[in-house]
């Protein structure tokens, strides 16, 4: 019987997210969700670390392209997830790092816009939503203070 308690020989790969959150005419918190492209599955914006730039930044960079919001990226991760990224010949167990992101601006196009279904809703109703639980945690628990 395999010892399931050991760790996985299997090293994860590294993505970045961001966390978009404002609050709403209301004063209450939300949180921005988009869905994949292919499966339309809802996640946050995410996607590969950039050469010569902070995995922050580039999380920034991801929310625009893909949700087409901008704002401030937090220093440090808010949280991590893990999940299976699916690929043409084989699935990556990917390590996804969270910064959150204060959203400032909501721009009128980006790249992405007619590939992406893009929501915002508070955070228990966006861990509801959500397929990975590491994510759903987070959402449960976000609390962006008040930076």
């Amino acid at each position: 019987m395999p010892d399931t308690t050991a760790p996985s020989p299997i090293a994860p790969l590294h993505q970045v997210a961001a966390l978009p959150w404002r609050r709403g005419i209301d004063g209450r918190l939300e949180v921005c969700l988009i869905t994949t492209r292919e499966t339309k599955r809802w996640t946050v914006p995410k996607g590969w670390p950039m050469k010569g730039l902070e995995d922050r930044h580039a999380a920034r960079i991801e929310a625009e392209q893909e949700a087409g919001i901008s704002g401030k990226a937090g220093k440090a991760p808010v949280g991590s997830f893990t999940y299976w990224k699916r690929r043409a010949e084989r699935f990556d167990l990917v390590r996804v790092e969270v910064y959150a992101l204060r959203v400032t601006k909501v721009l009128p196009d980006w790249p992405e816009r007619g590939e992406r279904d893009v929501r915002w809703m508070h955070p228990a109703d966006a861990a509801r939503l959500v397929d990975e639980p590491g994510l759903t945690l987070l959402l449960e628990g976000f609390d962006p203070g008040e930076g």
